[in-house]
């Protein structure tokens, strides 16, 4: 028998006619939504900020990390720090510099790089696969990897656990909306990885539920002459990012949906106009998530929401823990102090309850709770 959700749209009270659009003088907008932002809502008109706390204790609190923090190379993905995870995903900070002397397998799941800072060569079971800054690079799982940096590198590593990267359905906007699926970039057997193929010993660590077992090779076990398919890593710029957008109503995170997976997605926010209807909000809109833990990376720009976060911090915000604009964010809802925003961030919405790892002390910015009391 099919689910069906119990909705009947009304109007109750003073109200706006649309949502995030013209909200009632004095009046602060929240909203209730399920399903991430792809199931019902309601908006509700309330007289205060719904962050406007005195006091928060407990487990719901939000937290921030500041990765900048994590200052250890490592020669291997699989020692890189742990930052949150459940048993459907797993999100990583690796640092690292030039090449890896041995490869990479992972049997947990498929893996998502985001580059943060460097550039290089990627070199897998497929071929050659240059990378640079901003690249995303999805790894189907099992795949053998090893990267030769130009220098040092920051990835940010997301692992589909159990599970595989798909992209949205995009419906009425037709497939090339976001980003046309012909950008996606794939590797190549070229000259280049040729080349790298030799008869010396090489290493695989491949993890599986976590334990990392090594298989030694007397040669380059990454020697394909050719392949023909359909499964293969993928490659793409957040530059090649086309932002869906709309001068008269702020959008959800969900419209910018990048990657997803059976238990959670993985959005893309870039540089795009402000809403130019007067009436529209121009930042993101007091909610609480009911269904999922928001997560967010910042890249790169002016966080135009959020005040005290620069590139290389992580938010975590609990499902279930009301937030939305910081004090400076919220006094330009109606106003921009720009045309555009300048901002590049990972988002990653999670169904499940995300647990943090054991991070360094000083990673973590504990007072970050209390960072919207201006909201008043």
């Amino acid at each position: 028998m099919a689910d069906r959700w119990i909705s009947f749209p009304r109007v109750e009270g003073t109200a706006s006619r649309q949502a995030h659009v013209d909200l009632p003088e004095g009046t602060y907008e929240r909203e209730l939504g399920r399903e991430g932002f792809f199931g019902p809502a309601t908006q509700m008109h309330h007289r205060h900020p719904p962050t406007g706390w005195t006091n928060f204790e407990g487990p719901l609190r939000p937290h921030a990390y500041d990765l900048t923090r994590l200052n250890a190379v490592e020669a291997s993905p699989w020692t890189a720090r742990l930052v949150l995870s459940n048993s459907h995903v797993a999100m990583r900070f690796w640092r690292t510099a030039g090449a890896m002397d041995h490869l990479a397998r992972n049997a947990d799941g498929d893996e998502l790089l985001f580059v943060h800072q460097g550039k290089g060569e990627l070199f897998c079971d497929y071929g050659r696969l240059a990378f640079s800054e901003g690249d995303y690079i999805v790894l189907p799982r099992g795949t053998m990897w090893r990267v030769a940096c130009t220098g040092d590198a920051a990835f940010l590593m997301i692992e589909a656990t159990g599970e595989s990267y798909r992209l949205p359905e995009k419906g009425m906007l037709g497939p090339q909306a976001i980003f046309d699926p012909a950008m996606l970039r794939a590797p190549a057997i070229d000259d280049a990885f040729l080349a790298q193929q030799d008869e010396t010993e090489w290493r695989v660590r491949i993890k599986r539920s976590g334990a990392v077992s090594t298989a030694t090779y007397p040669f380059n076990p990454l020697d394909a002459v050719g392949w023909h398919g359909d499964l293969s890593p993928v490659s793409i710029n957040w530059r090649d990012i086309r932002p869906l957008t709309s001068h008269r109503y702020h959008l959800p995170p969900s419209a910018h949906t990048t990657f997803l997976s059976r238990r959670f997605v993985v959005c893309t926010f870039v540089p795009r106009p402000f809403e130019t209807d007067p009436g529209a909000l121009k930042v993101p809109f007091f909610h609480n998530n009911d269904d999922y833990d928001e997560v967010i990376f910042y890249h790169q720009g002016d966080f135009f929401s959020r005040d005290n976060i620069h590139p290389g911090m992580v938010t975590f915000h609990p499902c279930g823990f009301t937030h939305g604009p910081h004090p400076k964010a919220l006094g330009a809802a109606f106003t921009p102090r720009k045309t555009h925003t300048d901002e590049v961030a990972v988002m990653l919405d999670a169904r499940d309850a995300l647990v943090p790892g054991d991070l360094p002390e000083g990673v973590e910015f504990t007072g970050y709770v209390d960072s919207w009391k201006g909201n008043t």
